[in-house]
């Protein structure tokens, strides 16, 4: 079996934590578009601002006209529900050389940070990882505690096995329960057209969808050379010894394919693809797709 986490990945998780407390104010509306439309929210009063207070329920027409800080206080707050689907499967445990994580850890902190975001915003969020089938399902949840279940869940939680995306999102579909926010991070190696087939019935479904897809700087540019031995992750019983030089060309021309098919699917479906490679830093990635959400709206 192999080790749990390092500790210097958990240290990574605590300053992600660290940045979601910094985010939340700036990014809370780049990921809080409820796809229920509608939702009626009731002013009730205002009341003195004190300190600690979020500076986005101010009335800046009331400051404009007393010179004093009034927050905005309502009946019924509309909340997100988010569910964070983590692909664990034997792919994610890849790691190059010049990656400081494997996928798999790298999705672990993108996930709890993303989690830390929508918690500290009061949404309910839940988790489910899978490889080949659902392994575990945390549901939805907003208590104070949950984002301690979510992150030991993940420190359990270890790469390995096939998998089949497609067979997963259908077998988790009845246990997303209402219209929510999914957010799926994966690698995406599975047939783009049975992917996106999965990915757009849960868009038929009225669920809102974003898909961040994780990738090694090594599964981008083929930079193998000499003799080597290609082993699966997934499939123990299947290697390869090749040339690299002899594949290069071909493995980039198929990669390049597989990824506009599947950025062209998720448009055609207004799925959210937010590509990764782990050798970017975890919090630049995530500021600046974040970044880049919120300038959509």
């Amino acid at each position: 079996m192999k080790p749990p986490p390092s500790s210097g990945l958990w240290r990574t998780i605590a300053k992600m934590q660290l940045l979601a407390r910094r985010l939340v104010e700036g990014f809370s509306t780049g990921l809080h578009r409820s796809p229920q439309r509608g939702a009626s929210v009731t002013f009730k009063q205002h009341r003195p601002y004190v300190s600690g207070d979020e500076v986005r329920h101010i009335d800046w027409r009331v400051f404009a006209r007393s010179d004093r800080y009034y927050i905005r206080e309502y009946e019924q707050e509309t909340s997100l529900r988010a569910t964070l689907l983590l692909d664990l499967s034997g792919s994610m445990e890849y790691a190059g050389a010049s990656s400081s994580s494997s996928k798999a850890d790298y999705a672990k902190v993108l996930a709890l940070a993303l989690a830390s975001l929508l918690v500290r915003q009061q949404d309910a969020v839940g988790l489910v990882t899978f490889d080949s089938k659902v392994r575990t399902f945390v549901p939805p949840s907003t208590r104070p505690s949950h984002l301690q279940t979510l992150e030991r869940t993940l420190q359990k939680q270890l790469p390995g096995g096939e998998t089949s995306l497609s067979r997963v999102l259908k077998e988790a579909a009845p246990r997303l329960g209402r219209r929510s926010l999914l957010i799926l991070i994966s690698d995406c190696l599975e047939e783009p057209a049975d992917l996106i087939k999965a990915l757009a019935q849960l868009r038929i479904q009225h669920h809102e969808v974003l898909v961040f897809h994780i990738l090694d700087k090594d599964e981008l540019d083929f930079p193998f050379q000499g003799s080597t031995r290609f082993e699966s992750l997934e499939n123990q019983t299947f290697q390869l010894d090749t040339d690299p030089a002899a594949l290069r060309s071909t493995y980039l021309e198929n990669l390049a394919q597989f990824r506009t098919e599947l950025s062209a699917g998720c448009g055609r479906h207004r799925i959210e693809l937010y590509p990764i490679t782990t050798d970017e830093p975890c919090e630049v990635a995530l500021t600046r797709h974040l970044s880049n959400r919120l300038a959509r709206r």
